[in-house]
């Protein structure tokens, strides 16, 4: 064999081993990231997650989104989560109070409203809570106030304005934000309680009527979670999250500042 020959399959060898040895590094470093956030989250976190990816090569982030309640019951019950994202800040409080958070790391990074919406084709307005008492109106969507943060808001203004108990028997109870969203779209209620980014996603089908008073503010808290053991992945997408770029895609998708409460 020629030294040539020799010199080129040595040199072969060694690029060989040396990506070999990288592609161990990249897979000793590259972590999965479960993230469990609410359902108003959904599209802003698609999103967000993505760049994070192309910004970390190597890790992957699995989106898990639901209502805030669910999520943090299978929290509680040991579902390998990394990150947690709730629509309340009651929610992350329990997390927090049953020893699930990491401490140090919990953040309000975003705010919401609570509006009424009704079908784009709807002709007659229901501007305010007492119109929902109007014989026209047969169903409404609420969030089940149980599990659904956006249904304990919903509970709490109508309750402050002597509306809950008169209006139980229209009152039809949803699992998460978005399922009052797709009611109202479609057209199978006659008006549907939802966060003012929700209704922003679909301008063509539903139209908010009246923006509720609420007395707390709709914030969003987030946290790195003890159970999933990706605490670096967690903080690092947490940040991503809470950057200049996460909160430029929030604002896009209808989210205000948390800084603005």
């Amino acid at each position: 064999m020629s030294c040539s020959r020799r010199f080129a399959l040595r040199s072969t060898a060694v690029a060989l081993a040396g990506l070999g040895l990288s592609l161990a590094a990249l897979s000793v470093h590259a972590e999965t990231i479960t993230v469990s956030a609410a359902a108003s989250l959904t599209d802003a976190f698609k999103e967000i997650a993505s760049h994070y990816e192309s910004q970390h090569p190597g890790d992957k982030v699995q989106l898990n989104f639901g209502a805030s309640g669910t999520l943090l019951q299978q929290i509680d019950k040991g579902a390998p989560v990394d990150v947690f994202a709730s629509a309340d800040e009651a929610t992350m409080d329990k997390a927090a109070a049953n020893g699930l958070v990491v401490e140090g790391t919990r953040a309000t990074f975003v705010r919401n409203t609570l509006v009424l919406i009704q079908p784009i084709a709807a002709t007659q307005a229901i501007d305010s809570l007492a119109a929902l008492q109007a014989e026209s109106v047969k169903r409404v969507a609420v969030g089940n106030p149980d599990s659904v943060p956006v249904g304990r808001y919903t509970k709490a203004s109508l309750q402050a304005a002597q509306q809950w108990d008169t209006l139980q028997p229209k009152v039809i109870l949803t699992q998460n934000v978005r399922q009052s969203l797709d009611y109202v779209a479609r057209a199978e209620v006659d008006a549907g309680f939802v966060y003012g980014s929700d209704a922003a996603l679909f301008k063509d089908k539903v139209k908010i009527s009246y923006t509720v008073p609420v007395e707390k503010p709709v914030t969003y808290p987030i946290a790195v979670i003890k159970s999933g053991g990706q605490t670096e992945g967690a903080k690092r997408f947490i940040e991503t999250v809470t950057s200049t770029y996460g909160q430029d895609v929030l604002a896009r998708f209808g989210f205000e500042p948390a800084a603005a409460r």
